[in-house]
């Protein structure tokens, strides 16, 4: 496969900075695919697996929230958090999904507290899941 500028940004720094075959991210609406001499492309992405295929392997990331954009000399993924799957700290991960499901469990949740404590639930499976937990 033809490779690409694939940058993957997080308030921290660069994730990654290189070339990739494809990848693919978890939009809002669905999974997309990206490949070399894509057409130009913006989404906004929400928590899911991103999966980087570079040199032939495969590397995976948990992604909570961003955007995609993809032009003719690169793709730059600009994430609120993006963090490799070997690298997830699974005890920390199942600990967040515990505390969400307990808050969940609250019957005096307002709307907003609610959607928080799904929002940190879902991110802490997607994390457990990129780490293959």
């Amino acid at each position: 496969m033809t490779p690409f500028i694939l940058q993957i940004i997080t308030p921290e720094g660069f994730l990654y900075d290189g070339e990739a075959e494809s990848v693919i991210v978890r939009t809002t609406v669905g999974d997309k695919g990206i490949l070399a001499r894509h057409e130009p492309y913006a989404a906004a992405l929400g928590t899911g697996k991103v999966r980087v295929m570079s040199g032939g392997k495969q590397i995976v990331a948990a992604l909570s929230s961003g955007l995609i954009k993809v032009s003719a000399d690169k793709t730059v993924i600009l994430a609120q958090s993006c963090e490799w799957g070997d690298r997830i700290d699974t005890k920390r991960a199942e600990e967040a999904k515990r505390i969400a499901e307990e808050k969940l469990a609250d019957t005096a949740l307002n709307a907003n507290e609610h959607d928080v404590a799904e929002f940190k639930l879902r991110r802490a499976l997607n994390r457990l899941d990129a780490a293959g937990k």
